[in-house]
């Protein structure tokens, strides 16, 4: 790279920093009321070029426009430096046009909120709708700053098309924070103008039906937040498996950890009542958070970044299928013998939240419950491809025989994911939506990607995932998350390890082989056998749980104490006899009946009572 070339890449990064700064004291403005210290008076401020301050709003207002202008001055020389030091049809060329058109669409959108006066204490629905529109547009602004920035400092040519599911990702992702912006600009305005007195007081604010729609819509936000964050550590983890190139790895890294500390600003925001600092510093992290990922996307998209899931086809495989696939084959992907059983648990907690929820919401459970599941199980078969060819039990999945490429795979797990949370949201709720993507990420990121591999505390830690359903088919049927509702969670957090090491206990050999730390290859099977009877206890003590709450009654005490009798006496006899294969295989088929029997008695005795 030439000297001038550095040069230009330094002033593209330092245009970037300091159009970021301009965002910033924007936010000020907003937040102290300021938007109106030039009257409605556009380029002018208060009729006049220079205008002589009479207070501090004019003066904060001034000031910002000042800096807007010389931001406007740096992108127009970004543009003619780039015409003059690239050829025709350079890719820098390209970034630095795009800045230049998103840079007069924002400065006429501020214009905008100026002259009709949508700034300071006005709260109307104009307003709102417009501050979300600036947001994005400012969005767009620092995303094409950032390409600039990339491609002058050498970044690779890139592909946008042709990415297939992972560059369908990474759209979603872009998009989804962008909705998440538009939704903080609007709850930013009303945090600004119907400030609380305390937490208790906005919470009650939040959820009064008499409340200004601005104070209505604060409590949408942090579920927007979650959700994002959740896909945001779903599409890092794919990335960072399907383009494996140092620079995706760093760019997805770094995407968790300034997410991570926007949600930790956002919480100290809410607590502390949103005063301006914090407000600017969650803006600028928001800020950090979408050039992160417009970086991350464009690494993935560089042709230096191979296209793992598309170069398996030339690869050999010892199970290679003939033919195409199937209907069944792609139903396979989703496990549906395993998800039957959390369904059954999703839809059980549904009925005992209410009764009987209506069709919407019930179809809504089914089909989003096993679109979520479905989703977790493709990724995973994708991504534990190498491992299911060399175990028996798992060398005839689709991905293995490659009756469905690793492409077709991930691609239709996506589609079930964002299937499973749109119906969930439109069937339900928004809550409901949000915790089976917490479900669905949890199975993906937690277990699959970063356990399952490493540590025997895999099943204990990621077996978590298989404990959400309950929680959505409450969600769903409530909007909220009560005492009840988590503890049908801990019943399946802690039933999960004593009916999967089981089922790893007679195929301990196979998990050696592939070299996966499950309990009985780190520590044997007396080791398993005791730790299976201890968490048996735990998952019957939680099971009496209801009862201490007072939310069920004699027919449930009856026939849990039973349950929990003969699933206490097959742990004992593991215990025992951990080397029997019988008795491993005894406790395992009960188990299965033992977690649909006590959901299924809590709902009977519930709605009978009812």
């Amino acid at each position: 790279m030439s000297a001038r070339a550095k040069a230009y890449a330094r002033y593209a990064w330092g245009v970037l920093f300091y159009t970021i700064a301009v965002i910033l004291w924007g936010a000020y403005v907003r937040a102290s009321f300021s938007g109106d210290g030039c009257g409605r008076h556009w380029p002018t401020c208060q009729g006049a070029l220079i205008p002589v301050p009479e207070n501090t709003k004019t003066l904060v207002e001034f000031t910002h426009r000042l800096m807007s202008g010389l931001d406007l001055l740096l992108v127009v020389g970004l543009l003619v430096w780039a015409f003059r030091l690239y050829p025709r049809g350079h890719r820098v060329r390209l970034g630095a046009g795009l800045a230049m058109t998103f840079m007069i669409v924002e400065t006429l959108a501020g214009a905008g909120l100026v002259l009709f006066h949508l700034v300071a204490y006005d709260a109307t629905t104009a307003r709102a709708v417009v501050m979300a529109v600036h947001l994005l547009i400012t969005l767009l602004l620092l995303g094409a700053l950032t390409l600039n920035a990339f491609w002058a400092s050498g970044g690779a040519p890139v592909r946008f098309t042709g990415q297939g599911p992972v560059g369908y990702a990474l759209y979603l992702g872009l998009f989804a924070v962008a909705l998440l912006a538009a939704s903080g600009a609007i709850t930013a305005l009303g945090d600004t103008l119907f400030k609380a007195s305390s937490l208790i007081e906005g919470i009650k604010q939040d959820f009064s039906p008499t409340a200004h729609f601005l104070v209505r819509l604060r409590v949408f936000h942090p579920l927007i937040a979650i959700s994002t964050g959740l896909y945001l550590l779903l599409v890092a983890g794919l990335v960072s498996v399907f383009r494996p190139h140092p620079t995706v790895r760093r760019y997805a890294t770094l995407l968790v950890l300034v997410f991570a500390l926007q949600l930790v600003a956002g919480i100290t925001n809410l607590f502390l009542l949103a005063p301006i600092g914090m407000q600017m510093i969650h803006l600028g992290l928001a800020d950090a958070v979408w050039i992160v990922l417009v970086l991350l996307t464009l690494a993935s998209f560089s042709e230096a970044a191979p296209q793992v899931e598309s170069a398996e086809a030339g690869t050999p495989s010892p199970h290679a299928a003939q033919g195409k696939a199937h209907l069944m084959d792609y139903v396979a992907l989703t496990k549906p013998r395993v998800i039957s059983l959390l369904l059954f648990t999703a839809l059980a907690a549904l009925f005992a939240a209410g009764g009987w929820p209506g069709w919407k919401v019930f179809l809504a459970v089914l089909f989003g419950g096993y679109a979520a599941a479905g989703a977790a199980n493709a990724i995973n078969m994708v991504i534990d491809r190498d491992i299911d060819a060399r175990m028996p039990r798992t060398a005839k999945r689709p991905t293995v025989t490659r009756r469905v490429s690793s492409r077709n795979a991930l691609a239709f797990a996506m589609a079930l994911a964002t299937a499973s949370f749109l119906v969930l949201l439109w069937g339900a709720n928004l809550l409901a939506a949000v915790l089976a993507l917490a479900g669905l990420v949890f199975y993906v990121f937690i277990y699959t990607l970063w356990l399952k591999r490493r540590t025997w505390h895999n099943i204990v830690i990621g077996g978590a995932a298989g404990a959400f359903p309950p929680l959505v088919g409450w969600a769903a049927a409530t909007g909220d998350l009560s005492p009840l509702a988590w503890t049908l969670f801990l019943i399946v957090f802690f039933w999960t390890p004593v009916h999967f090491w089981t089922l790893a206990l007679m195929i301990k050999e196979e998990y050696a082989k592939v070299g996966v730390p499950m309990l009985p290859v780190v520590y044997g099977a007396r080791i398993t056998a005791l730790q299976i009877a201890l968490y048996a206890l735990l998952t019957a003590l939680v099971a009496f749980v209801p009862l201490t709450l007072g939310q069920a009654g004699a027919a449930y005490a009856v026939g849990t104490a039973v349950l929990n009798g003969l699933l206490l006496l097959r742990a004992y006899r593991l215990a025992l006899f951990p080397e029997a294969r019988p008795a491993a295989r005894s406790l395992y088929l009960y188990s299965l009946a033992y977690l649909a029997a006590v959901f299924l008695l809590l709902t009977l005795d519930r709605t009978l009572a009812a």
